[in-house]
């Protein structure tokens, strides 16, 4: 028997939360197949399985935070599995039996129970049932799975089966009512904070459905909105109800605590005229080769924020008090902070000064979708630069950002709103945004800070401006 210990999967993890168990003991498992999936303080992640066999023992609950480290699941010999019965022969497996402690005579080659390897001369593998018996009882609630997940931006048209969204063994308190609901749609309640046994599905059979998900989500459905979980109160009365911070937010947070009593912030605002931008934005997107790409005002911030940087290389720097060094960086990786059901996350464009626009455009249309399917990975929110955050998208006209841990500057992106502005002698109806900049004073000092403000600025002004630089 092998035990299966939670690993760093991204840099500095030290903990992690068990989500959602994809097997069950019993189960046989292939290499890479999916095992579990779990929220570090930076996503959520699928790992795999490194063993093929039969699972012994579920060694962590979900819900429970454990270290790395830690066992968290017990893999045996396919032999462990419990017997069929004599008169009746089990379903076959797809997978090979192995034996773990020697995987040459079980016809793999050296190293084959890594994760990675084999994975494509397989293909698409199910967990095989216990019995054929029991395989016809959980045929109505068990999907067949494939090595790829599925992301929950993609629309789940296939016509399998939904599974149950806990245990097939029948429980008598509410909170364990057995639901069925498909995995991307399970995974879509979770991030969004939705109970599913307190839905009515719409499904076929009582099935809860995506639009059954998002609809309590909004309000709709009978589903309790943000006013009615703040005046209403919990069954048992209590006046106060406490949430445990962790994941994501407990990480958002000590981020910037350390930042905010570590670096001293300085912000700078400018109000500017917005129009011409966005007369290129509409340019942009009548334009063949970026109709296949979403074009906004962002695009045209994120351009303006890379050519600034070429008089200003100090905003693309970092302050390393340990080592007492100021730490240049000759890329840039572009962070856009991106509001999700999990909370604020702040993946980044690796290399974004060698996009061309069209390049830039499709980049943050991968980034902003991916951070909104929840499916955003550790390696993609770390390294970065420098930060966007587009406040403007909540109707908001600025505001004084925190800068990211590891770097030196965030630049806040307000509203577009159509205001009267002086052109000449003349007050006319313009486009009007506001930009904020928040700054290290170690080592950028207010020329330096005013000048890369400036210089976004100008080019959100006149984009024509951007030949200059």
């Amino acid at each position: 028997m092998a035990e299966f210990k939670l690993p760093d999967v991204g840099e500095g993890l030290t903990e992690a939360e068990i989500v959602t168990w994809k097997v069950k003991e019993g189960d046989t498992v292939a290499v890479n197949e999916i095992l579990v999936e779990i929220e570090t303080a930076k996503s959520l992640v699928e790992l795999p399985s490194p063993f093929a066999g039969v699972v012994q023992k579920l060694m962590v609950p979900e819900g429970e935070t454990v270290a790395v480290g830690t066992p968290i699941i017990a893999i045996g010999d396919t032999s462990a599995a419990e017997p069929t019965a004599p008169a009746e022969p089990a379903a076959p497996a797809e997978t090979p039996a192995i034996d773990l402690s020697n995987p040459a005579a079980s016809g793999l080659g050296e190293g084959e129970s890594l994760v990675g390897r084999g994975k494509a001369e397989r293909g698409p593998t199910r967990r095989a049932r216990r019995t054929a018996a029991a395989a016809q009882t959980q045929a109505a609630f068990e999907v067949a799975e494939t090595s790829a997940p599925i992301g929950l931006d993609q629309q789940d048209d296939s016509d399998g089966p939904a599974v149950p969204a806990t245990s097939a063994a029948p429980r008598t308190t509410p909170a364990h009512v057995r639901v069925l609901a498909k995995p991307p749609v399970r995974k879509l309640a979770k991030d969004l904070g939705v109970d599913l046994t307190s839905l009515t599905g719409t499904g076929p059979h009582g099935t809860v459905t995506r639009d059954d998900v998002q609809a309590a989500s909004s309000g709709a459905g009978g589903f309790e909105t943000g006013a009615e979980r703040l005046t209403q109160r919990p069954s048992d009365g209590a006046r106060e109800t406490r949430e445990p911070i962790k994941g994501l937010r407990r990480m958002m947070g000590q981020a910037m605590v350390e930042s905010a009593f570590s670096a001293p912030h300085v912000t700078e605002w400018v109000t500017i005229d917005a129009t011409r931008t966005m007369e290129f934005v509409q340019r942009l997107k009548e334009r063949r080769d970026f109709r296949d790409v979403r074009v906004s005002p962002l695009l045209v911030l994120a351009r303006a924020v890379m050519l600034a940087m070429r008089r200003t290389p100090e905003i693309n720097s970092w302050w390393d008090d340990a080592g007492q060094e100021v730490v240049y960086k000759h890329y840039v990786n572009l962070g856009i902070a991106a509001a999700t059901p999990r909370g604020l996350v702040v993946p980044n464009i690796k290399d974004a000064e060698r996009m061309s626009l069209l390049e830039l455009a499709g980049a943050l249309n991968a980034l902003v979708e991916t951070a909104r399917s929840g499916k955003t990975q550790p390696a993609e929110m770390s390294g970065g630069t420098f930060t966007i955050t587009n406040v403007g998208v909540f109707g908001v006209d600025s505001g004084t950002p925190i800068i990211n841990p590891g770097e030196s500057a965030i630049l806040a992106f307000g509203a577009i709103r159509k205001q009267p502005w002086v052109v000449g002698d003349d007050v006319v109806p313009r486009m009007v945004t506001t930009l904020a900049l928040s700054f290290d004073h170690r080592h950028v000092d207010g020329e330096k800070g005013s000048r890369f403000l400036a210089d976004v600025a100008g080019i959100l002004e006149d984009p024509a401006s951007a030949l200059l630089f």
